[in-house]
């Protein structure tokens, strides 16, 4: 019988074939193949779980191979595996297909839940290992795995009576496309929304039409987004209820998602398949290996944790340079490649970038009623920590208005459900032309779908010449125009289109003055 358990590192990680000897000799046991603290320490936990589980420890030298040897072997996850490892081996079980094991063992021979499942069962499908035994707090995630037969083990005896029984393991549901939706998702067009819950209606913000507006072209069409406004604008409590405007994910979005989740450690026992887009909001003292990942074992950051979702970096000129410009080759990319150790991994990294910031570092520049205390070199200063480069992959940049300058409005925003409505309208669109975001189209698919009249294409090249826009920016203009006509409705991109394109794309200088 062949055991395989899981070594997690970067994205991919890797199997591991568990084998075991009995040998005459001094009883002992020996773990050979690179195995870290917490693996050498598995021998006093399994043994101690198989005496307290009623079974009888073989009286022999144990020796234990784990196999790549020349592979660092890491987590509490071999000790299930090693255990029923010692058993079948002891018990003479030798046949029967190759079978996945992971799970901690407590002294009771309880099986307790680890992380990393749902990429092991990932890996194992991959090479064709179609049983797993996992504990039961992880079961429904491993289910989620096409084709991945589990059974999810409460404790060793139970785990062992499954590795002689295959009429134990169970397949995952049949209706894998709804598989994690929650039954009262609201469907519009067939792209599914979490229902509306307290705290995420716009029709309470008041006063930020061109702001909501933004957003909403945003979450159509996946593009990145700006917001330069004084502090108590408004800009953060907005931006903040985008996730009610996010679809929920497709089955293939949440599976890659679901996977990075699951390897952090940040998978929610209740949610066994991520179909809710991530909104990350890292704080402004996140170093570079937080944001971009890192660590001994390659572990993924904020913008790979982001993936298919949201990444909102809140007062974003307060983050420091180098975490900004890691940002660049991941926007253009969609992935990140993390090297350590003579290894490397590639993690997915197909975010959507959303940034609030200060027009300055007092915030009142540009305030008709407020006095900027900031010199013109701290201003300079201060928006150089972006860079042209990373500016340049902004598509839509909002300047928000301080509307309590003004007297504040009372006319309230629409509602969360009316701006969803052109929103799905653009999604199923787009699923159903390109099978992308807008914002991810690539130059061919630019000249195939966001085909434009003349009278629109001398609104661009206008724009181009007044505003001095580079070939990027005119990409992204056309593909902010491609995403107001689908959610529009509309094949063909009007000239009303290009132009709020233009007015979302336009440089201010320092967002104070066009």
């Amino acid at each position: 019988m062949e055991i395989y358990s899981f070594s997690p590192f970067g994205y991919e990680g890797a199997l591991v074939s568990v084998e075991v000897d009995l040998r005459r000799g001094i009883p002992a046991v020996d773990v050979v193949g690179l195995a870290d603290g917490a693996v050498k320490e598995a021998r006093e936990r399994m043994q101690a779980a198989i005496r307290n589980s009623g079974f009888e420890f073989p009286p022999e030298r144990v020796l234990i191979s784990l196999s790549p040897a020349d592979m660092k072997k890491e987590g509490a996850g071999f000790d299930l595996p090693l255990a029923l490892a010692v058993l079948a081996a002891s018990n003479g079980e030798s046949a029967g297909s190759a079978v996945l094991i992971m799970g901690e063992l407590e002294l009771s021979g309880h099986v307790r839940s680890v992380k990393g499942i749902h990429a092991a069962c990932s890996t194992a499908a991959a090479c064709g290992i179609t049983r797993c035994i996992v504990p039961k707090a992880n079961a429904d995630e491993a289910r989620e795995v096409s084709g991945m037969f589990v059974y999810g083990a409460e404790n060793l005896s139970d785990a062992f009576e499954a590795l002689k029984n295959p009429a134990y393991f169970s397949a995952g549901s049949s209706d894998t496309n709804l598989s994690g939706i929650p039954k009262n998702a609201e469907c519009i067009d067939g792209v599914y929304f979490l229902p509306v819950i307290e705290g995420f209606e716009f029709a309470e913000v008041r006063g930020q039409d061109k702001l909501i507006r933004a957003l909403q072209i945003a979450a159509a069409g996946g593009h990145n987004l700006l917001a330069v406004g004084a502090p108590g604008c408004g800009k953060t409590m907005s931006i903040q209820k985008m996730p009610a405007l996010l679809p929920l994910l497709t089955k293939d979005e949440a599976q890659s998602t679901t996977r990075i989740w699951s390897l952090a450690g940040l998978l929610s026992p209740s949610e066994s398949l991520i179909r809710t887009p991530p909104f990350r909001m890292p704080h402004q003292t996140s170093s570079l290996e937080g944001i971009a990942g890192g660590g001994p074992n390659c572990r993924p950051g904020e913008i790979s944790l982001a993936h298919n979702g949201v990444l909102f970096l809140d007062e974003a000129a307060e983050f420091r340079s180098t975490v900004l410009q890691t940002l660049r080759v991941p926007l253009e990319n969609s992935r990140i490649t993390l090297s350590r150790a003579g290894r490397s991994t590639v993690y997915p990294a197909d975010f959507q970038l959303i940034m609030a910031a200060n027009p300055c570092p007092c915030g009142n520049y540009g305030s008709e009623t407020k006095i900027c205390l900031c010199s013109a070199t701290a201003i300079d200063k201060y928006w150089k920590k972006f860079s042209s480069p990373l500016l340049d992959r902004i598509d839509l940049r909002v300047k928000v208005e301080n509307e309590s300058e003004k007297g504040f409005s009372q006319a309230p925003s629409a509602t969360t459900s009316e701006l969803r409505i052109p929103i799905a309208r653009a999604i199923a669109t787009q699923r159903k032309r390109q099978n992308c975001r807008n914002a991810k189209l690539t130059p061919e698919q630019i000249g195939q779908f966001c085909e434009v009249s003349k009278e629109v294409r001398l609104i661009l090249d206008r724009a181009m010449m007044r505003y001095d826009f580079s070939s990027r920016a005119a990409a992204g203009c056309l593909k902010i125009a491609r995403t107001i006509a689908d959610m529009e409705g509309t094949e063909q991109i009007k000239p009303k289109h290009m132009e709020e394109a233009v007015e979302f794309r336009r440089v201010y200088s320092s967002f104070g003055e066009d």
